[in-house]
């Protein structure tokens, strides 16, 4: 059965900053203070102690957010992955956020077509890159020759049992035309270019954005190289 990669849990600086360094930084600060506290109490307003106490704590937390601003737009999800649908074994959501940051290579798939043994390689491509940060997602689709006529329970049997994917699919859904699922009606207004068959693919940088477009007829083992610049 197909999965979908869980992102590790994001622990940007910012928390860290909070939860850690400052209470830290603020200690190291304070701590040989403490004992001329009375003393200062009795020579400063509570105002101007106040001040003097709480001053560097301000400033040190500004400084945690000028340190987090970088890991904070890391995670963001772009525009282009900011788009839910349901997978395609189980029609639970799946969130393409969570691939913010990866490489992806989108296919929009048919089980009954000539290129359909590109499972093969589609595959094999998600088995020796995966760990370094590679996502394949496969979008099925019945428009291109009506090579998809299955629903999505007989698609995902038809992947696992014949080409054993392991790879994220979704379920069925229009890739050009009117009714286009909304990532793919993005993918096409960025790339400049419409799927011309099944198995027609794109190619995702790590920032989200598209960097190129290949045909049905390049087969999943001649992208190895742009992959491999993108990693």
């Amino acid at each position: 059965m197909s999965h979908v990669c869980q992102p590790p849990p994001r622990h940007t600086s910012c928390q860290w900053c909070y939860s850690a360094a400052l209470p830290a930084l603020y200690y190291l600060t304070f701590s040989p203070m403490l004992p001329l506290l009375p003393r200062l109490h009795s020579r400063l307003s509570t105002s101007r102690l106040s001040t003097l106490l709480v001053s560097p704590l301000l400033a040190l937390a500004s400084l945690c957010a000028l340190l987090a601003t970088p890991a904070q737009a890391a995670n963001t999800c772009p525009a282009l992955l900011n788009h839910t649908f349901p997978k395609l074994q189980d029609n639970t959501p799946m969130n393409l956020c969570d691939y913010t940051g990866k490489v992806v290579l989108v296919v929009n798939v048919a089980s009954k077509c000539g290129f359909t043994k590109q499972y093969d390689g589609l595959e094999a491509l998600y088995a020796k890159y995966q760990k370094r940060g590679l996502v394949v997602l496969g979008f099925p689709s019945n428009q291109f020759g009506e090579q998809e006529p299955g629903n999505n329970t007989q698609i995902a049997e038809f992947c696992r049992s014949t080409y054993g994917v392991q790879f994220p699919m979704v379920g069925k859904s229009d890739v050009k035309g009117d009714n286009v699922n909304p990532f793919y009606r993005m993918l096409i207004k960025q790339s400049g270019t419409t799927p011309k068959w099944n198995f027609y693919k794109y190619l995702i940088a790590r920032n989200g954005k598209v960097v190129d477009s290949f045909s049905s007829l390049s087969s999943p083992e001649g992208l190895a190289d742009d992959i491999e610049k993108l990693l």
